[in-house]
């Protein structure tokens, strides 16, 4: 059984730059995770298209995360140019629907990062206007909006400033790759649904990446949702299919209806995907996975695309 797909996380705008920050490959055809020319053989696509910047990263010569951050932005607004024919920038859940009726792609604009901008909650508008919508406040790095799940740490005051301008403006708030401190200082200043775009459970694979399962009864509470995440580092043993509808029939046990749970692949952003899964072609997969598994169609729905598209409606005006 086949259904469109919205996934809310993949790094494919970064790795089209290449290894030298050059943008030497193109969306429409690639062998990475994520091409046009699969993602067409869908019944629908919406991708949010992460624009990613650490400090962590070693950069060449004179180059910047500031740099980075622009190149991948002049990517993504290239490469949008260069195949209008089948993809279009989604500013809203409307757009999406729209898109969708008329057999076009959707693309969402986010953040994975924001050193690429200095961290600074004042640029937020702007990077509104140009059409991002979704950021989180770090990746691996404590820095100075909050701590990560590697270093622990909670938010600071301008971490909290962060999360309040982007939240007035209607960008959501990403908590994939924070600290369980700064997840909870979040919870409680959040006045908007909260997501974790590429998260899965931590019960079934236990990794400082995924959401226990207090942490998604949170993000349920607040009318978000958790994408899963395909890299195996968060899927668990001997991961393939089976592994992934593991981690979303867990959650099930706690949104029996499946409204708070939808994709994130991470696709491109991992180096290995489970058995039976090579790229976005394979989606198809995993949901007659789960109909095996005795999924019924409205859930694998909802899963698939209503979550993610409820959620962007729900935020972004």
């Amino acid at each position: 059984m086949n259904f469109p797909v919205f996934d809310l996380h993949c790094d494919t705008i970064y790795e089209l730059l290449g290894k030298d920050y050059r943008a030497g490959d193109i969306l429409r055809s690639n062998s990475r995770h994520i091409d046009l020319d699969r993602a067409k053989t869908l019944p629908g696509y919406a991708q949010c298209f992460a624009c990613f910047t650490t400090p962590m990263e070693d950069l060449p010569g004179q180059l910047t995360v500031a740099d980075i951050f622009e190149r991948e932005l002049s990517v993504l607004l290239r490469e949008l140019n260069a195949n209008a024919d089948c993809i279009r920038q989604a500013y809203t859940a409307a757009d999406v629907a729209d898109n969708y009726n008329n057999g076009i792609m959707s693309a969402i604009f986010s953040i994975e990062g924001p050193a690429g901008f200095g961290y600074d909650p004042a640029l937020l508008e702007n990077l509104y206007q140009i059409g991002f919508r979704i950021s989180t406040l770090g990746w691996n790095e404590k820095n100075v909006l909050t701590g990560s799940h590697v270093t622990g740490g909670g938010l600071t005051d301008l971490g909290r400033e962060y999360v309040i301008e982007a939240q007035r403006l209607g960008m959501i708030v990403d908590v994939s790759h924070i600290s369980d401190e700064g997840f909870w200082d979040i919870m409680n200043i959040t006045e908007a649904p909260v997501i974790a775009t590429h998260s899965n459970s931590r019960k079934i694979c236990d990794v400082s990446r995924n959401l226990t399962d207090d942490m998604f009864r949170a993000i349920c509470a607040t009318g978000g949702v958790a994408g899963i995440n395909l890299w195996i580092n968060f899927l668990g043993e001997n991961p393939c299919l089976d592994s992934v509808c593991d981690h979303i029939m867990h959650f099930m046990e706690m949104d029996p209806e499946g409204k708070h749970i939808a994709l994130g692949g991470d696709l491109d952003g991992c180096d290995r995907l489970p058995a039976g899964f090579a790229g976005v072609q394979d989606y198809p997969k995993l949901a007659q996975r789960l109909i095996d598994r005795g999924v019924d169609a409205n859930t694998v729905q909802n899963i698939f695309w209503n979550n993610a598209l409820g959620v962007i409606g729900r935020c972004c005006i």
